[in-house]
């Protein structure tokens, strides 16, 4: 059985996550994975809605199965930034996480996941991190409403906090698409 494991103790972003993903990747699967990320064309903006994300997925070059994650976990984050904002999902706009580089980024996570195949992804507690953030709202604590509201869907936290943001709104909601299981 593969089984892809993320610690995520000491930092829960979408960089350690795709960083953890390929490290289970032999060289080969992992040069192919970033020849496919590299020709994939996300176009930049931001202040999308859900369904401009969801447009920008289904006009990808990839496989129904990473679209399908990506619209997962876009989907997840819409939900918490309705909660976040008290407005209903389809009504949400995506301000940092609706940028080009943010879909991209997660794009590199799904296509990555897809190479590896595993039959199960096992994960850490999650370090959320401590501080503030200054983002497209303003200055927020941290975690931020968005990512809080992730993380409270039934994603285990680290008790010891590290100082800044350790877990973004979309590697929390990668998370909660992927993980099987919780090691805590």
């Amino acid at each position: 059985m593969t089984v892809l494991y993320w610690d995520l103790q000491e930092w829960a972003t979408r960089d350690a996550l795709l960083q953890a993903t390929y490290a289970a990747l032999p060289d080969d699967e992992r040069t192919a994975v970033k020849a496919k990320w590299d020709a994939a064309v996300v176009p930049e903006g931001h202040h999308r809605n859900l369904a401009a994300v969801l447009a920008v997925i289904d006009a990808l070059d990839a496989s129904e199965r990473v679209k399908d994650d990506l619209r997962g976990i876009y989907r997840i984050l819409a939900e918490a930034e309705a909660a976040a904002h008290g407005c209903d999902v389809d009504s949400t706009h995506f301000h940092e996480v609706g940028e080009g580089a943010a879909i991209r980024n997660a794009l590199g996570i799904c296509l990555a996941v897809e190479a590896v195949e595993p039959e199960k992804i096992v994960a850490t507690a999650v370090q959320a991190g401590k501080g503030t953030v200054r983002c497209a709202h303003g200055e927020l604590s941290v975690p931020a409403p968005a990512t809080a509201a992730i993380l409270a869907r039934g994603i285990p936290v680290c008790k010891r906090r590290l100082d800044g943001e350790r877990c973004t709104p979309t590697s929390a909601a990668i998370i909660l698409h992927f993980v099987d299981r919780f090691e805590v």
